[in-house]
């Protein structure tokens, strides 16, 4: 909250240029009349809401409340208002994502709408109530115009620095900041290890279950402060809907279950963006051929407002726009655009609202064919029975080879540009294989379900490529069998701790260390270790000198080096195995003994002596690591300032639910519902994430009832 100072400036900021305002908040009843909010005795909020607005109105409520000023300054920001010159880059694009909210804020149905302002009209009702949180220049009068904003699509520019560094790298050299704003990417080196973020997700079919009822598991893994909000949302005749939502949003990225069915989100890897090179028209300036007609260039100059010392300055940039996308370049008689599937694209709670609704696998099916949603693998059950796990995207329908992050595609005709999806009925889908199962822990669609046909020679050049992680392969052990399992087994078996990492080289390892005749603590060491069981419980011992090893071994060498065989798409549940260096192995080890040794004490240190859940009082061993270890409970962490490594992202938000008559599920939620410190429900779930251990959802009208422990209407007059 660094910037937070800051938000006088962009209050007076915004008096200056504000986008228009939204409709009828003025005109609005008091929502707060028709809505009750009930917390249970972890903190999960259950809104019980008479129509759709009050929901919205409850959960934008709710947000500031558990959250602080977060909220506010995530709409403030998708407004276009500028937090500072140095972030300037990225507002010019939010106002240009605010400008285009407000364009297509009437095509939206009205119920997504009611929701929206709902949302807007919470978030003005709590700052109106709390002005001691906020500084006195805080603006009230948010509107569902601010909310789409955040829920806009636009291209991922993120590509574009790589793109512009190949076409002119003098121009462009790659450390340069990057055009319009764009975010670090996702690979970069400021953002987490990949094999320490994405989601796990699992569907049990009857035929595999005691109870002959679906089961589903929703377990994302993202940094803690990544704003995942465990909610009830009752709206009688509409949905009664339990799962997470996001701080900042009434409907951006959620998974969860209604009474009828339930599903789950996990991150996949498509390619949404082409680059194509059009001609310039030498004749007319500003111009572009394509279909032997010259067609203008559409230029927009966009003004944003920053903080400069005590006072208020403006800076103006222009944007050009062609009918097919932004311009990103023009060199050499050239017009270079990038061509982005998820640009413009305003329904996406539109089509999680209807998701909501859905009482049928039918009836998600025909929400999810909106298309508006553009990434996710969607893993689904239902009370019929059915389970789904559909690779989504909304992928171009290319009529070319793609060109990646390197090449622009050359374009004389509108049809040397892809100009439609891939029907979402045609993409990646597994509907009640065989087995029972289907399982994603952000793989390619490929090894779903390892008993059906696999496929490995893509139909779209734009769709992922195989691969199995070694987090995946864990999961087809742990679900590809032929046992029955209980709601209580799935729970048990997402809180596997194994290294299936060690599985594969340990015994290479070994055998290394033993040929270099080891001596003193490194022999001890061996010994040690050969005992130990490749798990990373928090009370093992081994797994700790494990991965101080392994990070020496593997440090900067690529797979093919790494290991005697690398992971193949022949061989997928397999590899990789081995070690191809005994050498370096097992001087790797005896360095690790003693780097261990110095940093924790000893080499046979347990796991959770280490590696904690701090949060509020609680301090607590836990059990988990990262996913290049090959471990399904990931987690991330960082060195506290006593040596130790407290838990901040992967494992956080897990979700289980079993579908029959009446849903019965588990969760916990690590870092709880409230940012807040001082909130009693900051901490309240963590020692019980910290074990493995999940609480019993409240879902019916009489559980949430009897679980209750404060029951008020938000923004109640006192």
């Amino acid at each position: 909250m660094r910037r937070l100072s800051l938000v006088p400036a962009l209050v007076l900021a915004a008096m200056m240029s504000m986008p228009a305002r939204s409709v009828a908040q003025s005109a609005t009843p008091e929502l707060w009349r028709q809505v009750e909010i009930i917390r249970t005795t972890t903190g999960v909020p259950h809104i019980r809401a008479e129509n759709l607005r009050a929901a919205g109105y409850a959960l934008g409520w709710l947000m500031l409340e558990d959250y602080g000023p977060r909220t506010a300054l995530a709409v403030l920001r998708s407004s276009g208002l500028v937090f500072g010159r140095d972030s300037m880059a990225s507002d010019f694009l939010e106002r240009v994502t605010h400008e285009g909210a407000i364009e297509s804020y009437p095509k939206l149905e009205p119920d997504t709408r009611e929701v929206y302002d709902g949302f807007a009209i919470g978030l003005d009702r709590y700052i109106a109530l709390h002005p001691e949180e906020y500084p006195s220049t805080m603006p009230s009068d948010f509107t569902g115009y601010d909310i789409l904003a955040g829920d806009m699509g636009g291209p991922v520019y993120s590509a574009v620095r790589r793109f512009l560094s190949k076409l002119d790298p003098k121009q462009f050299p790659p450390e340069s900041p990057r055009r319009f704003g764009a975010p670090p990417s996702e690979g970069s080196d400021d953002q987490l290890s990949l094999d320490n973020v994405g989601s796990n997700a699992w569907a049990f079919a009857p035929s595999r279950t005691k109870s002959g009822k679906a089961i589903l598991l929703r377990n994302p893994h993202l940094a803690w402060n990544s704003g995942y909000y465990e909610a009830h949302v009752t709206v009688p005749g509409h949905f009664d809907f339990y799962g997470d939502f996001r701080i900042g949003g009434p409907l951006t990225l959620i998974g969860g279950f209604n009474g009828n069915l339930g599903w789950s989100t996990t991150n996949n890897a498509q390619r949404l963006e082409e680059f194509y090179a059009l001609e310039a028209d030498p004749a007319k300036p500003d111009h572009y051929l394509i279909d032997g007609a010259s067609l203008p260039l559409r230029r927009e100059m966009v003004t944003v407002p920053y903080r400069n010392g005590p006072g208020i300055s403006s800076e103006s940039r222009e944007f050009w726009f062609t009918n097919a996308g932004p311009v990103i370049h023009r060199a050499n008689g050239k017009v270079y655009i990038l061509k982005s599937a998820n640009d413009g694209e305003y329904r996406n709670g539109e089509q999680f609202l209807r998701m909501m609704h859905a009482a049928s696998l039918e009836a998600w099916k025909s929400a999810m064919r909106l298309h508006a949603r553009a990434t996710s693998n969607f893993t689904y059950a239902d009370r019929a029975g059915n389970i789904l796990m559909a690779w989504n995207a909304a992928l171009p329908l290319l009529p070319h080879p793609s060109g990646g992050d390197t090449l622009a595609i050359p374009v004389k005709r509108t049809s040397d540009m892809w100009t439609q999806y891939v029907p979402w009925d045609s993409l990646p889908q597994f509907l009640n294989p065989k087995g029972g199962y289907v399982h994603n822990e952000n793989s390619s669609p490929h090894f779903t379900n390892i008993r059906e046909p696999v496929d490995t020679t893509n139909r779209y050049p734009n769709l992922e490529k195989p691969a199995l992680s070694l987090r995946s392969q864990l999961a087809l052990q742990l679900v590809g069998g032929t046992n029955k399992v209980s709601l209580e087994d799935v729970v048990k078996l997402k809180h596997t701790y194994r290294m299936l990492l060690a599985d594969r080289v340990k015994p290479d390892l070994v055998a290394a260390v033993r040929a270099a005749n080891p001596l003193g603590d490194v022999k001890a060491a061996l010994e040690f270790f050969e005992k130990w069981d490749n798990t990373a419980t928090a009370d093992s011992k081994g797994a700790m000198l494990f991965e101080t090893w392994w990070t020496r071994y593997s440090a900067g060498m690529p797979d093919s080096l790494r290991y005697a065989k690398a992971w193949t798409s022949a061989d997928p549940t397999r590899t990789p195995v081995g070690l191809s260096q005994p050498a370096k192995a097992a001087e790797a080890f005896a360095w690790a003994v003693t780097e261990t040794a110095r940093r924790y004490g000893s080499y046979d240190v347990a796991w959770g002596a280490v590696h904690r859940v701090r949060r509020g009082p609680v301090d607590a061993p836990v059990g988990g690591c990262g996913g290049a270890l090959g471990c399904f409970r990931v987690l991330n962490f960082a060195r506290d300032p006593d040596g130790k490594l407290s838990a901040n992202g992967g494992d956080g938000w897990i979700l289980a639910v079993e579908f029959g008559d009446t849903p019965r599920a588990y969760s916990a939620l690590a870092y709880g519902n409230s940012s807040r410190p001082e909130s009693p429900w900051y901490s309240t779930q963590a020692e019980l994430f910290a074990k493995g251990e999940l609480k019993p959802v409240a879902y019916t009208a009489a559980d949430v009832d009897k679980a209750a422990v404060v029951r008020y209407r938000p923004g109640e007059p006192r």
